[in-house]
């Protein structure tokens, strides 16, 4: 009987999101979740359960890490918005651009600050028209950039642009980690976008020659080359920013997720030639109200220094070759492949059904995995950076056992 009260709480609650809150997919996860911390969430009957999609890429340094609940608490208490993004000189914006800067690849120095990844993927498409006086845009089949209108443009599968068509115009997509279709990119192009590594395309990695090929023809033909690195930056792949496996530097680099430490904020980042021009003709020719909100930069001033002091894009090189070496072990009739870089690791399986069965048989062990948008015969591993030595045991004996449970 002692339980009743907060099983009432919690039908009342899923009523009203079934009711109120709309709707994104058929089958929601349907955790109701009571707190988070670190790599664990759990649910309003005080169930843990690992993380181990770090709430899609968010959470690098973990759920409510103190560094930035601090962050967060002492700059409410300062003040949150006073003035729209760009007029005021606001400490935790600069702070957090310096440092960015001081992080990114190049000469990549200056900062304009969204509210998400999207918003940022349309702010690059922008500058990147305007700085160029070109139309046209290259992207890659399985890409992903965002929903908004310009984003889902660059999208790469058909089913997910076709509703909402007609989009922008002079988009052509072309084969990723295909060296040979570069060529097809010539003075017509603006800007190529893409992600170093295709997260819900299936965390495709290309090969090696493929990235420096793209930024060798953005070059030969004055085209921007902008890096979708939403998923993969802050120490996600093994490096703080994927390009860096490759040695190549974009025109423009586009962030988020991670960025915030759990907070809203996304960028794209530039060389000041480049990103100077959308401050004249027209002056304010990009603009935001709420990007770099200044509680959203505090949390993601707090993140950045946690991620570099505790060095977690090592940590993350390290812990995904163990996670990658141990899951092998399971490849078969099942489970085709498991690939990635650092910690974000695709699990191949043979057919949607074995992906789904996986994943509620995880889910079933305390584990929080899902398919990714585009494959949905691909498992998206992509766990907290700060998972414990223990914890990653753990969620690699429970992986195994939900692989092992797909046996006929």
């Amino acid at each position: 009987m002692s339980d009743r009260p907060e099983l009432m709480r919690d039908e009342a609650l899923r009523t009203a999101f079934f009711r109120h809150v709309c709707q994104t997919s058929p089958e929601p996860l349907g955790l109701v979740v009571a707190r988070a911390a670190g790599a664990t969430v759990w649910d309003a009957h005080g169930r843990a359960y690992l993380d181990l999609l770090s709430g899609i890429g968010v959470a690098n340094v973990g759920h409510c890490h103190p560094d930035v609940v601090r962050a967060v608490q002492e700059q409410a208490a300062r003040y949150l918005h006073v003035m729209v993004y760009g007029e005021a000189i606001q400490a935790p914006q600069v702070e957090l651009a310096r440092q960015l800067a001081a992080l990114t690849p190049g000469d990549l120095d200056v900062v304009f600050f969204t509210n998400s990844g999207a918003e940022a993927v349309e702010g690059a498409l922008k500058t990147a028209r305007k700085f160029t006086g070109r139309r046209g845009f290259i992207a890659f089949n399985g890409s992903f950039h965002g929903d908004t209108f310009g984003a889902l443009s660059v999208g790469g599968n058909p089913v997910y642009r076709r509703p909402f068509e007609p989009l922008l115009s002079d988009v052509r997509f072309l084969s990723f980690d295909d060296v040979n279709a570069v060529a097809q990119i010539d003075n017509s192009t603006a800007a190529v976008i893409v992600e170093p590594i295709q997260g819900e395309g299936g965390v495709r990695v290309p090969h090696d020659e493929f990235l420096p090929a793209l930024r060798r023809r953005c070059t030969e033909v004055g085209a921007l080359l902008i890096f979708d690195e939403v998923i993969t930056g802050f120490g996600r792949s093994g490096r703080v920013f994927a390009c860096e496996h490759w040695a190549v530097t974009p025109d423009i680099l586009v962030v988020a997720k991670a960025l915030g430490g759990g907070m809203p904020l996304g960028a794209f980042i530039g060389r000041r030639a480049l990103m100077e021009t959308l401050s004249h003709d027209p002056p304010l020719a990009h603009v935001t109200t709420f990007g770099g909100h200044p509680v959203s930069c505090a949390a993601g001033l707090a993140a950045l220094n946690v991620l570099v002091r505790e060095q977690l894009a090592a940590r993350a090189a390290q812990l995904g070759e163990q996670w990658r070496a141990h899951l092998s072990q399971h490849l078969g009739e099942r489970l085709r492949d498991v690939r990635g870089k650092g910690l974000l690791i695709g699990l191949e399986f043979v057919d949607a059904d074995a992906t789904q069965r996986f994943a509620r048989a995880c889910f079933a062990r305390g584990l929080i995995v899902n398919w990714t948008l585009h494959r949905d015969t691909v498992i998206r591993l992509a766990p907290p950076l700060v998972i414990t030595d223990e914890e990653s045991q753990s969620a690699l004996a429970r992986l195994s056992e939900s692989l092992g449970s797909l046996t006929p």
